[in-house]
């Protein structure tokens, strides 16, 4: 039992267990936040009767790409700031 204490402290993984659960829920909230807030919104300036998700230009569908880039885009921001934070926080 005292290696297993040992390896969790020495690794730090009850810190990274905690940052991946973490991650993987900011993930799930943005990505609803892109589909159910923004993109109907963005749906404004898609044709009338064309889906977001249908968007395309000529052979590329481009609908579901562009939520996803927007989804990838909003958690770089938002662990961008967690981060400086957390590093402003530390420095006090």
């Amino acid at each position: 039992m005292g290696q297993f204490r040992d390896f969790l402290s020495q690794y730090k993984v009850m810190g990274m267990a905690v940052a991946f659960i973490l991650g993987l829920y900011l993930g799930t909230l943005v990505q609803a936040m892109v589909s159910d807030l923004l993109m109907p919104i963005i749906q404004y300036a898609t044709p009338p009767g064309v889906v977001w998700q249908d968007v395309s230009f000529g052979p590329f569908l481009v609908g579901q790409f562009l939520g996803a880039l927007i989804t990838f885009l909003l958690v770089v921001v938002v662990i961008f700031v967690i981060v400086k934070v957390s590093e402003k926080a530390k420095v006090k």
